[in-house]
């Protein structure tokens, strides 16, 4: 069941990266969409997720079907989200604001089907056991997963796109296959995970459109812990999109090699696939608040290190990313891992099913603040 569940990570590690790695560069050089027309197109899709992914949250909570509540969810977005993720690559003969338009619309319908499985399927993880550390050994196998389909598609996905049309369009091809063998694969994999029992009101209100996203708000400060854990997430969340959408500029432009990016990704992303049980032993000596610690201080001392790798070379930002990569584990693993604890924890107190609604709210949080990161 672990795997079975961590295998759809492979998903959420490739559409975050391959948009956010490569879509700033394949507009303004590929298309030659001017930079704030690019900026734009990744940015104001994240406003639809505001809306959008705390409304999937709350209907995937509402679901009542043999497949359980979140996994209807899951293949519809399976079934969605590899097609609009290839037309958004497809390259029409169109360049400057008519192509920006076009890839803004593309990528407004692949951020939909996204969310269709990506907040189901991290909802899922506050409910697969009740155990506080047993929480961060199954999630560590979603890392492990999303480091590896990082790795894989922040170095093979530009190698294929090259500085072509058709390279775009074939990478576009290939992730797309990626993501839809990914997707169903979690879909079945985790056919036999525990569902919860929605509550008789929240049954009978199934049908029913659910609380605004204000209302939702209020609803996640009754937490106590949701509120401050989102700001945390948020703010490394866009230190990652600001590190994620300069890479290809800061290997071209200050390290002079413009396929040193695929070297600095794999020192960032690197540390997700080893470093797991190190951080998990870690968050069960210090508790999981004192290895977030240690974690935000390595990634903000790695990255606070590349200021100087003009005059000190790329050897030296390949070490400073290093540092910051293994911190980068910590983060991701300490993020979700406290995010379901919190989640766990509101259900014992209410009694109620509400990890889809807090989880849209953290969904639709983060890609808006990682977009920003990238404008």
């Amino acid at each position: 069941m672990r795997v079975g569940y961590g295998v759809g990570s492979v998903c959420t590690g490739t559409f975050s990266t391959v948009p956010g790695l490569l879509l700033l560069f394949y507009m303004t050089n590929v298309l030659a969409v001017p930079a704030w027309a690019a900026g734009l197109v990744v940015f104001l899709p994240k406003l639809w997720d505001m809306v959008l992914d705390p409304w999937v949250g709350r209907r995937s909570d509402r679901t009542v079907s043999r497949f359980g509540a979140r996994r209807p969810w899951m293949l519809l977005g399976a079934l969605t989200l590899p097609v609009a993720f290839a037309l958004m690559f497809a390259g029409p003969p169109l360049t400057g604001l008519p192509a920006a338009l076009y890839v803004a619309v593309c990528y407004l319908a692949t951020a939909t089907a996204y969310a269709f499985y990506e907040v189901p399927y991290k909802a899922m993880a506050a409910e697969m056991t009740d155990g506080y550390h047993e929480r961060s050994a199954l999630l560590q196998w979603k890392m492990v997963f999303v480091g590896g389909a990082i790795l894989l598609s922040g170095s093979v996905a530009p190698a294929v796109a090259g500085d072509e049309v058709s390279g775009y369009r074939l990478m576009g091809l290939l992730v797309a296959a990626v993501l839809l063998a990914s997707m169903l694969a979690a879909f079945f994999g985790t056919a036999r995970v525990p569902v919860p029992e929605a509550t008789v009101p929240e049954v009978a209100a199934a049908g029913g459109a659910g609380p605004s996203i204000r209302a939702q708000f209020a609803e996640a400060r009754s937490s106590g812990a949701f509120m401050p854990l989102l700001g945390l997430g948020c703010t490394q969340m866009f230190a990652a999109g600001v590190l994620l959408a300069g890479a290809p500029y800061f290997a071209t432009y200050i390290l002079g090699d413009p396929g040193a990016v695929t070297t600095l990704f794999m020192c960032v992303v690197g540390p997700l696939l080893v470093t797991m049980p190190l951080w998990v032993r870690l968050s069960r000596r210090y508790d999981k608040r004192g290895a977030m610690a240690l974690g935000s201080a390595l990634f903000a001392a790695g990255t606070a290190g590349t200021a100087l790798s003009g005059s000190l070379g790329p050897v030296y930002a390949h070490l400073c990313l290093l540092v910051a990569g293994v911190g980068y584990a910590g983060l991701q693993l300490l993020q979700v891992s406290m995010l379901a604890d919190v989640v766990a924890h509101d259900t014992r107190v209410t009694g109620g099913r509400r990890a889809g609604s807090f989880t849209g709210l953290w969904s639709a949080c983060e890609t808006l603040v990682f977009a920003l990161g990238a404008l």
